[in-house]
């Protein structure tokens, strides 16, 4: 199973313990909490499990349990304790997945819980894994400031949670427990703050993170970047006191499948002040989460080795920190990307395709089948799609499944279209392309646009803009949980097995 992030990053999220277990025996039963999914109907329904028994039913509408979605409803009968949690009228995954988070935030204060996959084993793990995933942070032992967007101030201790079902779901049940993980670790890298997670140090960490995965990783420096030509990541790079990296992961087991083979591009922007061009004051405390993209390949190149897909997968994060100082780029420059294109600069917010078209450039020289590149790339994403939905453009066939694998895994996706009048309005006076259109029209597939002229002509490609998906600043919901989100970790995994 993937490894979590334990002692690699200064802080790290808690996760629930999560096991297997194909018989509900007397040992893994006595003396545990019983989480019971409840089915809202004409009549309260209960599952058929051994973990139930007789008087239950009459208990929990005793106390006003109807069964609705996400309810939560506690009782005692002689000794043991049963939680029971609400599907609502529905029983698909996603309702199952958005209860069990709910019930995973529940679970405060218990030790040791046992639940029935009735309901599907991979829903209920991923469940409750994502939706008990907690992050503390750096709060002092002595911190009073109570609990803030669910959190608490204080580390609270993880349940163990046994999961029961047949022999023939254990396989289910590690990959769910695998993607669950990697997508934890995508949201403990989101979650660190900038002050501790600047490209140097990102780069370390990435390191030892995937080496301990089993990836095989080369890093580049400020100074090979500079003699190979990496003109987007170095001029983002080049007004911040802590300078770019260019991290480079591997995966290619033996088996790996012949026809095809997968690059996977995320953007690592560890903060984003904006540049010369700066952002307003207001919310740029999150911009913490620009390397949102570079995290989510990151866990999800870990996430393929653990499972060993047999697949050859190169992952490229370019690493930049985007500050306003005197040596940084302006507006009205010319760069040179890696591989010759010229980019005129309009706006130096627009610094995430920058370093993205110099690692798409890269990737594309090794000739990859497919090429999939996620990141929290635009303002204009949440303004066409909203808070939940990332926009996936690119190769017909190729967005369409990812959009498709999005929302079948409640991590919802649109597929949007490339605009004619971009292929026009791409072009500078000055260099090849421009990095920003002229007005706020159709800011997401400009970008798009942008990114397609660093496509190799034989690769299918998608880009997923993930700028609010990858992000909650509200209140936790179903499996979700404040902060980082993790988002498209689980799209991912899901459409590179299924290209294989």
């Amino acid at each position: 199973m993937l490894p979590h992030t334990t002692g690699v990053l200064p802080s790290h999220g808690t996760l629930p313990s999560v096991d297997f277990a194909a018989h509900a025996d007397s040992t893994l039963v006595d003396g545990a909490a019983r989480l019971i999914p409840i089915v809202q109907g004409e009549a309260l329904e209960l599952p058929v499990s051994a973990l139930t028994r007789d008087g239950l039913l009459e208990a929990l509408e005793a106390v006003g349990a109807k069964g609705s979605h996400g309810e939560i409803v506690k009782v005692a009968l002689e000794g043991v304790l049963y939680i029971a949690v609400g599907l609502g009228e529905d029983t698909s995954a996603t309702s199952v997945r958005r209860a069990m988070g709910a019930a995973a935030r529940a679970l405060k204060g218990v030790d040791r819980v046992v639940v029935s996959g009735e309901f599907g084993v991979g829903a209920i793990v991923e469940g409750l894994l994502l939706g008990g995933y907690t992050y503390s942070g750096l709060k002092s032992e002595d911190s009073g400031d109570g609990e803030a967007d669910g959190q608490t101030d204080e580390r609270p201790s993880a349940p163990q949670i046994t999961v029961i079902g047949r022999d023939d779901e254990r396989a289910e049940f590690e990959a769910a427990a695998t993607t669950g993980h990697a997508v934890a670790l995508a949201r403990d890298l989101v979650n660190t703050p900038s002050n501790l997670l600047y490209p140097e140090v990102y780069a370390s960490y990435a390191e030892k993170i995937a080496t301990n995965a089993g990836l095989t990783v080369d890093i580049l420096d400020e100074t090979q970047l500079r003699e190979q030509g990496f003109g987007g990541i170095t001029a983002v790079g080049q007004g911040s006191a802590h300078p770019p990296r260019l991290v480079h992961l591997t995966w290619a087991p033996e088996n790996a499948s012949a026809e095809t083979s997968i690059a996977l591009v995320g953007k690592g922007i560890t903060f984003d002040s904006g540049g010369v061009s700066l952002k307003p004051a207001n919310g740029m405390e999150q911009m913490v989460m620009d390397m949102g993209g570079s995290a989510a390949v990151l866990a999800t190149s870990c996430a393929v080795a653990a499972l060993d897909i047999p697949v050859h997968l190169e992952a490229w994060m370019p690493m930049a920190e985007n500050m306003p100082s005197g040596s940084a780029q302006r507006p009205g420059d010319v760069i040179t990307h890696y591989g010759g294109i010229t980019s005129e600069i309009i706006n130096t917010d627009a610094e995430g395709r920058l370093v993205l078209a110099d690692a798409i450039a890269r990737a594309c020289e090794d000739s990859p089948s497919h090429l999939i590149e996620t990141s929290t790339l635009t303002g204009a994403q949440m303004v066409a799609l909203g808070k939940r939905t990332f926009g996936v453009m690119g190769s017909d066939e190729l967005r369409d499944r990812i959009a498709e694998n999005g929302r079948e895994l409640d991590e919802p996706g649109w597929a949007m279209p490339l605009l004619e009048e971009h292929e026009e309005e791409i072009s500078s006076k000055v260099a090849d392309v421009k990095n920003a259109n002229s007005d706020r029209f159709g800011g997401m597939e400009f970008a798009a646009t942008y990114l397609s002229r660093f496509i190799g002509e034989d690769t299918e490609w998608a880009h997923v803009d993930i700028a609010s998906p990858a992000w909650n600043s509200g209140a936790p919901h179903g499996f979700t949980p404040g902060r980082a989100t993790g988002v498209p970790v689980r799209t991912l995994v899901e459409t590179i097995r299924g290209l294989v």
